[in-house]
């Protein structure tokens, strides 16, 4: 399965994918996505994600996924 490398725009509640390119090894893949992030001016909001899928059309989908929220270390009580 290949990696991905999206630009993901948060456009009210959706959000904008455009993908950028596609690496058939996570170092390749992830060393572009860390140089885009460096290079490329963002705007606010605006993420560079790297997606491990069978095809573009599950990416798109596990992108559009809603996340839970973020685990407070230290409260779990």
């Amino acid at each position: 399965m290949p990696y991905y490398i999206y630009r993901v725009t948060p456009v009210g509640p959706i959000r904008q994918l455009a993908k950028i390119s596609q690496f058939e090894v996570f170092k390749e893949a992830s060393n572009e996505a860390k140089r885009l992030r460096r290079e490329t001016g963002l705007a606010a909001g605006e993420l560079i994600k790297t997606i491990f899928a069978d095809n573009e059309l599950q990416a798109d989908e596990l992108l559009n996924e809603p996340r839970g929220e973020e685990p407070m270390t230290g409260e779990d009580y």
